[in-house]
């Protein structure tokens, strides 16, 4: 397929640019732990390091090699915000909670910033700023009301006019909201070091190892594989993220299907006054578009953009859209940036799921005994992924984690 000036590949870019990072074994032997976590993609390791360092003894499995499902795809741009508005939300879980629900969320990066720091190599973690854009007029009332509600709540957020955002992107927008706290991070290879420290920590890794059934009885729970082989722990985590709600009666989410494209890189000169650099950048339409940059070298970026979400309704469906969806995207961007030369090196399609009021779903599900669920629905899920790494720990622990009841299964909604 030929978008540009050259042909670009149908497949998501960090295990191309990293390759093989590490190996870990199938399993081929019958298993005793305290802990099984099912899926070993970021949230799967973010849960099984929390363990670990806190002396549960862990097993993590997963049916793909490690991080290739939709961490792959992940575009990991760290963000506080959460899909549905402050102000939104407020109304629709209540004031307490709502706020709540986004300082955890600023919280996490934090954190994330502090987990990243310890890792035995760079995980691209980068501290960011980030610029939510009006994409219509009628979105400017909700801009102010964010800006208020972020602002009383203590979340420095920064109000943009039109002339602000032409001066400091060279595109324009009816107005925006800059925020001065967010990230981006390399979520694949985050993914192989967080799992290589809990390996560090006795916690033990297995791929290419297809979970069949999860037996429940009084003393925990019997994990069985399709080799035959089986965990026999105390409880278990479902980290398999939309996978997840296959072994949930519950209907929690919606799948959503999103697109996604990485650039050959890009001159740094080339970026010049135009804040992509320095800045994400999302918008308040629905579907929305979002924007990072990848360093490649001291001179030069690639740069992801992704977005044009459609239900999702199956696999094939989902990948034939990938051609027209790349296209449109890279429209996009050209009407925002005509004067950066843009070529697609890599585009692919995803899958994730989406809740009600925005949050993440985290802890014990009806009809799911000795079972937890890290399930961080939503465009912010590495964020939620953290906050479902620390309450499953202290879960285990049996410690109260005063978070738990805000991404409870069994919240009421106003």
């Amino acid at each position: 397929m030929d978008l540009t000036s050259g042909s670009w590949h149908a497949q998501p870019f960090w295990p191309i640019k990293h390759g093989l990072l590490a190996t870990y074994p199938p399993l081929q032997e019958d298993l005793t732990c305290d802990v099984v976590v099912i899926g070993a993609g970021i949230t799967g390791a973010l849960v099984a390091y929390h363990l670990a360092e806190a002396g549960v003894s862990t097993v993590v499995l997963d049916r793909r090699d490690v991080g290739m499902g939709s961490t792959s795809a992940t575009t990991a741009l760290l963000q506080y915000e959460i899909d549905v508005p402050l102000g939104e939300l407020i109304d629709k879980v209540g004031e307490n909670h709502a706020m709540r629900s986004y300082k955890v969320c600023l919280e996490s990066i934090g954190k994330l910033e502090k987990l990243a720091g310890a890792m035995s190599e760079p995980c691209g973690f980068q501290r960011k700023k980030s610029v939510f854009l009006a994409s219509h007029r009628r979105d400017v009332e909700m801009l102010r009301q964010e800006h208020m509600l972020r602002n009383r709540i203590g979340i420095r957020v920064d109000w943009l006019d039109k002339k602000e955002i032409e001066h400091q992107f060279g595109f324009s927008r009816p107005a925006g909201l800059l925020s001065h706290d967010a990230a981006e991070v390399d979520a694949f290879k985050f993914a192989h070091q967080l799992l290589n420290k809990a390996i560090n920590l006795n916690a033990r890794v297995f791929d290419r190892t297809a979970v069949t059934e999860v037996e429940a009885h009084d003393g925990g729970v019997r994990v069985h594989t399709d080799r035959k082989c089986m965990v026999s722990a105390r409880k278990v985590v479902y980290a398999a993220g939309y996978e997840s709600l296959e072994s949930i009666k519950q209907n929690i989410a919606s799948l959503i299907s999103t697109f996604a494209f990485v650039s050959e890189p890009v001159p740094v000169t080339a970026l010049e006054n135009y804040g992509l650099a320095e800045c994400l950048i999302w918008e308040s339409a629905h579907p929305y578009i979002y924007l990072r940059t990848v360093r490649e070298a001291d001179d030069q970026v690639r740069i992801i953009m992704g977005g044009e979400d459609e239900p999702f309704r199956n696999p094939a469906l989902r990948d034939k859209l990938l051609f027209r969806k790349t296209q449109t995207l890279l429209k996009k961007f050209a009407s925002m940036f005509p004067k950066i030369p843009l070529e697609v090196a890599y585009a692919w399609a995803g899958t994730f799921a989406e809740t009600a009021d925005g949050l993440a779903y985290i802890g014990e599900a009806q009809d799911h005994p000795n079972a937890y669920f890290a399930l961080g629905y939503g465009g912010n899920g590495i964020t939620y992924s953290v906050v479902a790494a620390e309450i499953i720990r202290d879960v285990v622990l049996g410690q109260p984690n005063p978070d738990a009841d805000l991404f409870r299964f069994d919240r009421s909604q106003l």
